[in-house]
C-alpha cells in the first residue's frame, strides 16, 4: 500500500490466498501464523488483498455515500496490481453467479445494495452472505455437555473411517432445534462408553462423554482444514441408511 499515489484513504478488504483456482482459508492460516515476513514469503503461500469498498478519502468520510459511489472513488483513487486488487460489483444476474459459484467449489457470494451506506458492524438487509456448503456423511463418536440454555448435550464429535481407525473430524454445534436434542440426546445416552472410539482426538473438548460409534449423521460444511477438521459444520440429520463402517473421508474426484 506504500507505492499508492493517495496517501489519506480507508480502504476495506480480505486478504486472500488459493489453493489452486480457488480460495483457501488453510493455506492463509498456514501463510499468516508465521509472524518473521521474510519467513512468510519463503512459505511460498502468496497472498492478496482484495479491496472492495472505500470508507475514508482525503480528509472525508465516504461511509453515507452509497456503494455504487464509493466502489468509483475506490477505482479513481488507488491503482491496482498484485498483490492489490479490486472485487468487482455484479448489478445483475445474481441467482446465477450463485450458481456458478457453488458449481466452481467457493465458498459463496455476497450481495450488497447498491444504494446502501457503509455500516461497520452492523449485521443488515443491505449486506448479505450467501453460503454454498458441502456435505459429508460421517459418524458420531462422542457429544459435549450442554451449556448455558442448551439441552440434552452441546455438541456432536464426529469422524470417518481411514487405514482401519476411526479419524477425528471436529465438533459439530449447530442445526439443532429442541426436538433434536432431546431425540438424539436420549439415544446417545444409551450409546454411551468409557473410552474414545477416535484415533486422533487431541485435545478433548472439556465435558466430552464418548459414545458407542453406532449413528451415522449428515452434515454441511463449508470446507477441510490442513489438519482434517470440518469448518463451518452443521448438523442436516440422521442416515439411518448408512452403515457406521462404509462412512469415509469424500474427496473431490
Amino acid at each position: 500500500m506504500a507505492r499508492q499515489d493517495c496517501e489519506d484513504f480507508v480502504a476495506d478488504g480480505e486478504i486472500v490466498a488459493f489453493a489452486g483456482r480457488l480460495p483457501s482459508f488453510s493455506r492463509l492460516q498456514g501463510r499468516m501464523q508465521i509472524d518473521d515476513p521474510e519467513k512468510a514469503r519463503r512459505t511460498g503461500i502468496a497472498v492478496y488483498l482484495y479491496l472492495f469498498d472505500l470508507v475514508h478519502l482525503d480528509g472525508h468520510n465516504t461511509t453515507a455515500l452509497p456503494l455504487r459511489a464509493r466502489k468509483r472513488l475506490l477505482g479513481r483513487a488507488l491503482s491496482f496490481g498484485d498483490p492489490i486488487r479490486r472485487l468487482a460489483h455484479r448489478n445483475r444476474d445474481g441467482e446465477a453467479l450463485f450458481a456458478d459459484a457453488c458449481k466452481r467449489g467457493l465458498e459463496g457470494l455476497i450481495a450488497k445494495r447498491a444504494d446502501a451506506p457503509y455500516q461497520p458492524g452492523a449485521r443488515s438487509r443491505d449486506w448479505l452472505k450467501f453460503k454454498c456448503s458441502r456435505e459429508q456423511e460421517l459418524v458420531i463418536g462422542g457429544f459435549t455437555a450442554p451449556r448455558g440454555s442448551r439441552s440434552d448435550f452441546g455438541a456432536l464429535l464426529v469422524g470417518y473411517n481411514e487405514d482401519g481407525v476411526l479419524r477425528y473430524a471436529g465438533k459439530v454445534g449447530t442445526g439443532f432445534d429442541r426436538e433434536t436434542l432431546a431425540r438424539l440426546g436420549a439415544r446417545l445416552r444409551d450409546l454411551e462408553r468409557d473410552r474414545s472410539p477416535f484415533a486422533d482426538v487431541d485435545p478433548v473438548p472439556t465435558g466430552t462423554h464418548w459414545v458407542e460409534p453406532r449413528l451415522v449423521g449428515q452434515f454441511a460444511f463449508s470446507e477441510w482444514t490442513r489438519d482434517g477438521r470440518l469448518r463451518h459444520p452443521r448438523y442436516l440429520g440422521l442416515r439411518d441408511d448408512k452403515r457406521p463402517s462404509e462412512v469415509v473421508r469424500e474427496r473431490p474426484s
